[in-house]
């Protein structure tokens, strides 16, 4: 039974009385639950409990950490269709969605189980060498140490997979730091479910509860509390460009700065080479529209910008424009995840109506006042380029064609841009020149680069890298997704010349 209150260190608390109540996401009607927002003192108490937490936890073996993540993931599957049934009331994602996240997030679970049981993040040693000349070479042994207390931010997309024990949660846990969770206000009842499966597995595994905190509420206090207090030692945040914006200046006002993870949005620009365009035209841009349908656009990696090479008259370009337009009709409007997005995706898709230089090419089905319609805009380089609204994440199913008149265009278009999370170069073998010239480019102003595949979907695993230059994430040398994101919240340490005794068990011989 859902109560509404906040998990402190394995026991339940806080008043739900002039809380707040989650909405349903299909029907835009308040669910008849409240939640609690979290008072300062129950704040407190989860980060300075967690940090007491630490002593204990930050030194428990890699087995332990591994067991204790395979236990969560086994407490979640165990919520069974409850979980499912939660989420998708919260969110308005399809059931299939919704399970498919859940095996997401107990499979990121078990990747840093395996990772951990393997010895994968042992470090390195070298030992000494008292022969060498002109001096001997002392013992260094470089092991990793785990930051200590986390602050995580539920992702208002994702209520699984980078929520509650999403990735930044599992990577923290895996590194050996507890973790406090900012719920997102969008699905608070799935929060505290997975929350209920943590507790479990904590129980289970003996450990002290102080090393999972669930924080719910919708007042800014509480996120500026989490990021400036002293104990807090890392903050992985996804959420808007704003919000993460003053979190991050907070954060640097602290006596002690300390990371900020921040992941803040990507337009995710798609490249069509020009023989791609002349040949397979009318399918890649019913590609394009089938990704950009996913989850009405609520992707991170949505892809929201297609680049054309095309004078807009030339029969290939009107082959891909008309085949776009025809496939985006078609599509049915959907609910997005909270009225507020509803309402904000609407207001950008009306602004952009309003602009000179833009056309709007096609709208998709209409539906019922609590539902959006997606939107397909096109206008030229020379718009796009003095128009700041036009290179700004709109959040669903809205994307924008850039015409340009040739390859060279193409380039200052790359010049314009701001980091993002991906960009897709979608070409044949006729293009191959143009698109290594593109590439080399490209490169730098996003964190994964993808040749003839859409941008939605993210593999879990250790050559995946989810982060770019900002704003897509504050942080450009890390990613939140695959085995490289527990790299975050530890720090490398050198211990020269110590007894096995003093070393930590997996730097000893």
């Amino acid at each position: 039974m859902i109560t509404g209150q906040n998990l402190i260190a394995g026991e339940w608390s806080g008043k739900t009385e002039g809380g707040f109540t989650a909405f349903n996401a299909q029907t835009h009607r308040a669910i008849d639950i409240e939640f609690s927002d979290a008072t300062e003192l129950e704040v407190n108490t989860a980060i300075t409990r967690a940090n007491e937490a630490f002593t204990s936890y930050g030194q428990l073996s890699a087995e332990k950490r591994a067991a204790f993540l395979r236990a969560i993931g086994r407490e979640i599957l165990a919520l069974g269709d409850e979980l499912v049934e939660t989420a998708c009331g919260e969110t308005g994602l399809p059931a299939m969605r919704i399970q498919g996240e859940r095996g997401r997030t107990i499979g990121q679970l078990g990747l840093f189980a395996d990772l951990l049981e393997a010895g994968e993040y042992q470090g390195v040693v070298e030992q000494a060498n008292n022969d060498r000349q002109p001096l001997p070479k002392p013992d260094t042994r470089l092991g990793y140490l785990p930051l200590g207390v986390v602050g995580v931010f539920a992702a208002s997309n994702f209520p699984l997979a980078f929520s509650t024990a999403g990735g930044d949660t599992a990577s923290a846990l895996a590194a050996g730091c507890p973790v406090v969770m900012k719920a997102h206000a969008a699905h608070p009842a799935t929060a505290e479910l997975v929350a209920r499966a943590i507790l479990k597995a904590i129980e289970s595994c003996d450990l002290d509860p102080g090393v999972f905190s669930l924080i719910q509420g919708k007042n800014y206090a509480i996120s500026t509390q989490i990021v400036t207090h002293p104990l807090v030692k890392a903050v992985g945040f996804t959420g808007s460009e704003r919000v993460g914006m003053i979190l991050q200046q907070q954060i640097h006002q602290r006596a002690e700065p300390i990371p900020f993870y921040g992941e803040l949005g990507s337009i995710n620009p798609q490249f069509i080479m020009p023989n791609k365009v002349n040949e397979n035209g009318a399918e890649i841009a019913q590609g394009l529209v089938a990704s950009l349908m996913m989850g009405q656009g609520q992707f991170c990696t949505s892809p929201g910008v297609w680049v054309v090479i095309g004078d807009g008259k030339s029969e290939n370009y009107q082959t891909f424009i008309t085949s776009a337009s025809e496939a985006l009709t078609e599509q049915r409007a959907g609910v997005m995840l909270t009225p507020a997005m509803c309402a904000g995706y609407n207001a950008a898709v009306e602004e952009r109506k309003t602009l000179s230089g833009v056309t709007l090419l096609a709208t998709g089905q209409a539906g019922n006042e609590q539902e959006c319609s997606a939107s397909l805009f096109a206008t030229d380089l020379a718009t796009f380029a003095k128009s700041p609204l036009l290179q700004e994440e709109v959040f669903g199913f809205s994307a924008l064609v850039v015409r340009c008149a040739d390859v060279a265009e193409m380039m200052q278009f790359v010049s314009l841009l701001k980091g993002n999370l991906t960009a897709s170069i979608h070409g044949l073998d006729s293009d191959l020149a143009v698109s290594k010239e593109l590439s080399l480019t490209l490169a730098h102003k996003v964190g994964r680069l993808i040749y003839n595949q859409m941008p939605t979907g993210v593999e879990v695993c250790a050559s995946m890298n989810h982060g770019g230059p900002f704003p897509a994430s504050t942080n450009i040398r890390t990613t939140s997704v695959g085995s490289e994101a527990i790299i975050r919240f530890r720090r490398p340490i050198c211990y020269q010349n110590m007894p096995a005794e003093l070393l930590p068990s997996l730097l000893r011989d």
